[in-house]
């Protein structure tokens, strides 16, 4: 490339080498500028602009903020730039790395079986110090690749836990239509001259809080089948408020008399406020609360250190579930039922196989709670549980409070005496601990929404016989099948909840059972039986 600059300083020549183009000339006085140079500037513009606008435009869209711009073309361009910062993986090619304990090259030079191992050793003509090292290095290897592969397992089925299905998304939708455009799905839950049982205290009454309808339609059917008295029985079914229309629906469609059910949102119970569950405002609102059930749930965490077990614990402990009004509902029982004296809750994973109506003669000798203590049982994996399993006895408050070997109780099936509630006021000790966990970072506790129940109901809680209340088919792919079947009611607790596809075959159809696969909009929505 060749410059000139004439002597009067007005033109400057850029010639590059011959053959290649003719030279561009530039006016450079400060009167004018050359019309090429002008020409040729606004021909660049015209195709360049376009092309940066539209590619900003599809990163914006893409959500890409935090990068460079040639970071941002990066990503639109391809792996193939070499001024692209970062390849673009997913979150299971992430994981994937986390679990990797060896090099590939160290990997592939481990023979994959034994047979291999002995062609190898003949070959090379070891003697047996040296086979001995082989063979140690293979087996190692293979138990690291058999880790890997659980806990690899562990992450993919909380993810798949943390969904909700096509299928009940499906019928959602459906049962929502229906209550719109049909009368039927719209009548009122119970008939109005059955209203006044709803409060009356005489009657079996029974609590199912959830958004699940097909969930739902299981527990009632299930206590409500295998009663001994079905029209003593009142069920109180409440849902958040997307999902009302569908719930009222499906039960206004599929009565289940003699028995009474209620559908009610936690929208229509004036009591539930924000000036009565400040906590719980304040939970929702917390930005380190949010990351910690709504972030990155490996993020920082060396998840190969678990081992499967615990990551599936530490994993499912981390669903946003925990921070939702719906499973805080039981603490407000008594204020939300304020004319009745007991009622029995029931999770939404559970199954009701006996007859119940015995829990409402129970004498809890004063207490609050009548719960199945789980310290203690044949199941050493699922009933092994104490203080020490939730709290954190390094901090100072609880281990001054608290003794860690102190037996822990189950959710899932309860007896709650509300009159004796009333009087211990547990819900206020329920808020005050909240409240602290919250104040020191969730340091006392990570667990879920027992840890704080716990504390509240500690000195308040029956232990009442194990065969009421059977725990672990969600997680413990070990259940006994014989003792699921003379259990009174069986939980689902864990991931492997029975309408997910993660479920454990041998224990899925003690609740398919309970559903109602010739209902047609179970059928449009391919909800099968898979039993």
């Amino acid at each position: 490339m060749q410059v000139h600059i004439s002597p009067s300083m007005r033109q400057i020549i850029i010639s590059t080498s011959p053959g290649f183009l003719d030279p561009l000339k530039m006016k450079g006085a400060a009167r004018y500028l050359s019309y090429r140079c002008i020409f040729w500037t606004f021909l660049f513009l015209a195709f360049s602009l376009p092309f940066l606008f539209i590619t900003s435009a599809l990163i914006t869209l893409d959500g890409v903020h935090n990068c460079t711009s040639l970071d941002c073309f990066g990503r639109k361009l391809g792996p193939k730039l070499s001024w692209r910062r970062h390849a673009t993986k997913d979150s299971a090619d992430k994981y994937s790395a986390l679990l990797q304990y060896r090099s590939e090259k160290e990997l592939t030079d481990i023979p994959d079986t034994i047979e291999a191992l002995l062609i190898e050793a003949r070959s090379k003509q070891y003697d047996m110090p040296t086979l001995l090292r082989r063979m140690k290095s293979m087996v190692e290897v293979n138990e690291e690749k058999v880790r890997a592969a659980k806990l690899q397992e562990a992450l993919y089925r909380h993810y798949a836990s943390s969904g909700v299905p096509k299928g009940l998304h499906c019928l959602a939708l459906k049962l929502t239509g229906e209550y719109s455009s049909n009368a039927r799905a719209r009548q009122d839950l119970p008939s109005p001259d059955l209203a006044p049982r709803l409060t009356d205290p005489a009657y079996h009454h029974l609590v199912v809080a959830t958004d699940n309808v097909l969930a739902a339609a299981v527990v009632v059917t299930s206590t409500i089948r295998n009663a001994a008295e079905p029209e003593k029985i009142v069920f109180h079914v409440i849902t958040d408020k997307k999902t009302h229309a569908a719930m009222h629906a499906w039960f206004a469609l599929n009565p289940l008399a003699p028995a009474i059910v209620e559908v009610k949102g936690v929208h229509q119970f004036e009591w539930l406020i924000r000036d009565n569950v400040p906590v719980l405002e304040a939970m929702a609102s917390s930005q380190d609360v949010k990351y910690y059930y709504h972030g990155d749930h490996t993020a920082g965490a060396n998840i190969s250190q678990y081992s499967p077990t615990i990551l599936a614990s530490y994993l499912q402990a981390r669903s946003p579930k925990y921070i939702s009004i719906m499973n805080h509902l039981r603490i407000y029982l008594p204020y939300l039922f304020p004319e009745l004296e007991k009622v029995v809750f029931l999770d939404d994973d559970v199954v009701v196989q006996k007859d119940l109506s015995p829990l409402w003669d129970l004498d809890l000798n004063g207490k609050v709670n009548g719960a199945v203590e789980t310290c203690h049982g044949d199941d050493t994996w699922v009933m092994s549980k104490t203080f020490k399993n939730y709290f954190n006895f390094s901090h100072p408050i609880i281990s001054s409070t608290f003794a860690p070997d102190k037996c822990a109780w189950a959710y899932g099936m309860n007896v709650f005496d509300l009159q004796a509630w009333r009087k211990a006021d547990i819900t206020r000790v329920y808020h005050y601990w909240q409240k602290q966990n919250l104040q020191l970072n969730l340091t006392l506790w990570r667990l879920g929404t027992l840890p704080p129940a716990l504390i509240a109901f500690d000195g308040n809680v029956h232990p009442i016989p194990g065969n009421w209340h059977m725990l672990g088919l969600g997680y413990n792919t070990n259940t006994n099948v014989e003792a699921v079947e003379n259990a009174a009611v069986i939980h689902y607790n864990g991931q492997a909840k029975p309408w997910l596809d993660i479920a454990f075959p041998q224990l899925r159809p003690f609740w398919s059972k309970y559903v109602n696969f010739s209902d047609k909009f179970i059928r449009q929505c391919n909800i099968l039986d898979r039993a």
